[in-house]
């Protein structure tokens, strides 16, 4: 992965005027090839991004103001670096536009085009700010185990399941999942949720799982692919879908998710305490 002339890591003035050349994408195929995902491809989902800090001018220079939620499928052959896509979205910040509509067309068609897919923005605008809430992930959480913890880099050979437990479905959380960025080195901090149908899973082994991602460099989106294809490996569950969340920076916040063909995503909607 080629990220020399990416924004990411440097130093780059916030632009003055509208410019959709500043959406940076990455191809999601060489991520893939390295952790055995070929086509066709063995999940659906979205990656979910919640932009905080989206503004443009009225006809008459006024500012306005919104949240973003943006919805980017997987079946789409880029992903956008998040640098890019924060200087991308301050680049309208004096764009004057007829209405909300007018923005979210504009944006919408840039960032499809940058990802190479359809990409789906929905705007709330500052009335229903109130409206916005703050869930936790449903499922029973993994961080009370009293686990020891030894690895600190993506290892799957923990992850088993119970002997002679037979099938369960379940929903299983944590809050402590870590990895950094693959360019800047920063902690990106984040939970996850995972819903399975199959083998039982050894909790204790699935935590310790997601801690090793604690000195683990790789993009957001790449991280939960991993996790995904690493637990169909491991008990080959007939459902599976895991859910990250991660905490914002740059006023976004990144939420991927991917599950089995035919299971339904995970509610997307709302945010958690730390985001």
């Amino acid at each position: 992965m080629n990220l020399d002339h990416a924004p990411l890591g440097h130093d780059v003035a916030y632009p003055a005027e509208y410019d959709p050349g500043l959406l940076y994408p990455i191809e999601r195929d060489v991520n893939r090839a390295g952790i055995g995902v070929g086509t066709p491809l063995p999940f659906h989902g979205a990656d979910i991004w919640n932009a905080y800090e989206l503004s443009w001018l009225d006809p008459r220079g006024k500012p306005r103001v919104a949240i973003g939620r943006f919805t980017v499928p997987a079946d789409t052959p880029r992903i956008i670096e998040s640098k890019s896509f924060k200087l991308y979205l301050n680049s309208l910040n004096q764009a004057r536009l007829p209405d909300a509509d007018a923005y979210m067309a504009r944006v919408q068609r840039d960032v499809s085009a940058a990802a190479g897919g359809p990409v789906r923005l929905a705007l709330v605008a500052p009335r229903d700010f109130q409206d916005e809430r703050i869930v936790e992930l449903a499922g029973e959480t993994l961080d009370d185990l009293d686990v020891a913890i030894e690895a600190y880099t993506p290892a799957p050979e923990l992850l088993r399941c119970v002997p002679g437990a037979g099938e369960v479905e379940e929903t299983l959380t944590s809050d402590l999942l870590k990895s950094n960025c693959p360019v800047t080195s920063q902690p990106d901090w984040g939970s996850v949720q995972i819903r399975y149908r199959g083998p039982k899973l050894d909790r204790a082994a699935l935590l310790a799982y997601i801690v090793s991602f604690r000195q683990h460099t790789e993009f957001h989106e790449h991280c939960v692919e991993r996790i995904f294809t690493d637990l169909m490996a491991a008990c080959r569950p007939s459902r599976l879908s895991v859910y990250a969340r991660y905490t914002r920076r740059g006023g976004l916040d990144i939420n991927p998710w991917r599950a089995t063909p035919g299971w339904p995503g995970p509610s997307t909607e709302a945010r958690s305490a730390r985001q």
